[in-house]
């Protein structure tokens, strides 16, 4: 379905022309600030707790991302097979309740450590079911030709929020405590809610809901047969599982290393932001799927730079280093990110994406305590050292694999001009590079339709100019 849209806006913010796309995006900005000063006002309060136990901070951060660990999974299953806008209205609604809840315990000042571990806990298990869910809703907002725009421009919003949030949670933790933090946070999740109701479903891009023949398995089985996502996603693991763990490592490094107060923290935290803001715009003009070779080389670049900021001599200079190690984060997760997704059929996107959210977040709890155990015995700065040297030799070990050279596909894909009509079943169907697609798909309760007969595939997979498109002429094909 095509939804009119005024040509008022420039190339680089063409997707907030679509009207559901804005209310959504405009609801989440306000959403996410809040999140992000919850984030900054519940490890001031653990580390203020427990006398700045790293330790118990990377307790909380576990706790917060094992339920993205054991549960994900289901959560995009859902997100495949349920409304994407209910799910989103209703996991909103439920984290806003928790926020509620731990905001009255801290103005009563009865909060408690177990409390704070107990709201993580339940937070973390919303999440797994309202991330797989929004990040497939993108695409149903915009379609599929302003996706990687869309998804840039997500990115852009959630480091705008980013950026202010820790901002004003260091000023309100200074001038009114934690808890009207923590209360503004719960108000914030009535925006997201506000924007969805306000959606004309009409005009959302949908596709046929997956069928209960189809599961967690069948995902997973797409997933194997396709060695460029494999590659992507066990880059997205080592890097998420060592390098990604900032909600720990800078209020260890602003407390403990440059003893810091909540306002330094936060501004702390906005330098990162800020890096990670100037990413999201950068990426805005992508159109197409990012090469294998854009992924590791920002990997290499993110590595380095962290490694570099845990050894930074002063405040000033964290801040600077910091900021370039946002900018390389999310310009890695993006080009992954985008990488997946319009690798992907969009019947399997919620399930896809489902593994991308459990490998790149569900994984934390098992960084987190190992940061927190290398941080409280050998000190902060090697929280943030080790994770950039892990995940610069994961970026150098998958490097031989985005340049290798593929064989080339047999010359009948990729004649320019097509073949003539033969008979049914007297001709087999063009090879395709190995993990592409297959005579024999293991995905058969899908009975997803076979490629077009004339289509160069390259070295970094087929061409995608429209991928998820309902139209069979320029339909990704994956069997």
């Amino acid at each position: 379905m095509e939804t009119t849209r005024p040509r008022t806006y420039p190339r680089p913010l063409r997707s907030l022309a679509v009207r559901n796309f804005r209310l959504f995006a405009a609801g989440q900005t306000v959403s996410v600030a809040g999140t992000w000063m919850a984030v900054v006002s519940q490890d001031w309060l653990v580390l203020d707790l427990t006398g700045d136990s790293a330790g118990a901070l990377g307790t909380l951060t576990a706790l917060q991302f094992t339920p993205m660990l054991l549960l994900t999974l289901h959560g995009g299953r859902l997100a495949d097979r349920r409304p994407k806008r209910q799910l989103l209205v209703l996991a909103n609604l439920a984290s806003g309740a928790l926020a509620l809840a731990l905001a009255v315990l801290v103005l009563a000042d009865a909060v408690q450590l177990w409390q704070l571990y107990l709201f993580a806990l339940g937070l973390g298990t919303v999440n797994a079911f309202e991330v797989p869910a929004r990040m497939a809703f993108v695409g149903e907002l915009v379609g599929p030709d302003l996706l990687p725009n869309a998804s840039a421009l997500s990115a852009a919003y959630f480091n705008i929020a980013r950026v202010t949030g820790p901002a004003l949670a260091g000023v309100l933790i200074s001038v009114a405590g934690t808890g009207w933090a923590l209360a503004l946070n719960a108000a914030s999740y009535l925006a997201t809610v506000a924007g969805l109701r306000a959606i004309r479903p009409a005009e959302l891009h949908l596709t046929p809901p997956a069928g209960r023949g189809t599961g967690i398995r069948d995902g997973l089985r797409y997933v194997r047969t396709r060695p460029d996502l494999v590659v992507t996603l066990g880059l997205v693991a080592v890097v998420g599982l060592f390098g990604f763990n900032f909600q720990l490592t800078l209020p260890l490094l602003a407390k403990t290393v440059f003893h810091a107060d909540a306002t330094a923290f936060g501004l702390l935290t906005t330098a990162f932001a800020t890096g990670s803001l100037a990413a999201a715009f950068a990426t805005t003009g992508r159109r197409s799927r990012p090469a294998a070779r854009t992924v590791t080389g920002s990997a290499l670049a993110f590595g380095v730079l962290e490694a570099a900021a845990g050894g930074a001599p002063g405040y000033v200079s964290a801040a600077v280093l910091l900021a370039l190690t946002g900018f390389a984060s999310i310009y890695f997760a993006q080009a992954a990110n985008h990488r997946i997704q319009l690798g992907t059929d969009p019947r399997l996107r919620g399930r896809v994406m489902a593994l991308y959210t459990l490998i790149l977040q569900g994984l934390t709890p098992l960084g987190a305590l190992f940061v927190g155990w290398l941080s409280a015995r050998h000190g902060a700065r090697w929280g943030l050292t080790a994770g950039g040297l892990v995940s610069l030799a994961a970026a150098l070990a998958a490097w031989p694999a985005t340049t290798r050279r593929r064989p080339a596909t047999p010359a009948p894909a990729a004649a320019p001009v097509p073949a003539p009509p033969a008979a049914p079943a007297a001709a087999p169907a063009p090879a395709l590079e190995a993990g592409h697609g297959a005579a024999s798909d293991p995905l058969k309760p899908l009975a997803l339709p076979p490629l077009p007969p004339a289509r160069t595939v390259g070295p970094d997979g087929p061409t995608h100019h429209r991928a998820g498109r309902p139209a069979p002429d320029e339909r990704q094909r994956q069997t």
